[in-house]
């Protein structure tokens, strides 16, 4: 029997199945790749999507592969620690340590790992990864009836920046991303 479960020895040609549109960075890809194919949204940098890696009271560290698109199992955390919120990246963005920035969504329930969803900055958590500055938005979701208590509330704590500095974070990240997508496509 063939793929398609048509008996093998008929004459009828089998079919070729129908490929997916490509990702525009790797033409061995049949899926959509979350960094590359999934906009940012028509409202960014105020309004974005956001994929997410790793759900709400995890303890499993998952990851995007940057090669596949697809969400990998980092590690498991062997202590008390969990993911406090949903975290995970903005696509089409590019952050020094060659990553898409990172975001942690703050919101009520956990999110299933590869789903995306709409959020907005609420401030910006600069850290340092060994040299390298890693930047990581605080978000809320766009929809989360919670978010209409501390709407218009100020978010200044300790080394958290307000959401105008994340708002331009995101618009740099874009066009930093913009710029390595017209240098990779050259090549």
């Amino acid at each position: 029997m063939s793929e398609n479960g048509e008996e093998a020895g008929e004459n009828r040609p089998v079919p070729r199945l129908n490929e997916r549109i490509l990702s525009s960075l790797s033409k061995r890809s049949v899926a959509a790749h979350p960094w590359h194919d999934l906009e940012i949204g028509p409202e960014a940098p105020q309004i974005f999507n956001c994929v997410v890696e790793i759900t709400k009271g995890s303890k499993v560290k998952y990851e995007l592969d940057k090669k596949t698109g697809l969400i990998k199992v980092d590690r498991v955390l062997y202590s008390s620690v969990v993911y406090p919120h949903n975290y995970g990246f903005i696509p089409r963005t590019l952050c020094e340590d060659n990553d898409p920035i990172d975001v942690l969504v703050l919101m009520q329930e956990p999110v299933l790992p590869g789903c995306f969803l709409r959020a907005r900055a609420i401030g910006l958590m600069p850290m340092i990864d060994g040299t390298i500055e890693n930047l990581h938005l605080i978000a809320s979701l766009r929809s989360d009836a919670s978010l209409k208590t501390n709407e218009h509330k100020e978010v200044a704590v300790n080394d958290f920046l307000p959401a105008s500095v994340a708002l331009d974070a995101i618009q740099y990240s874009m066009d930093l991303y913009a710029e390595y997508i017209l240098h990779t496509l050259r090549r």
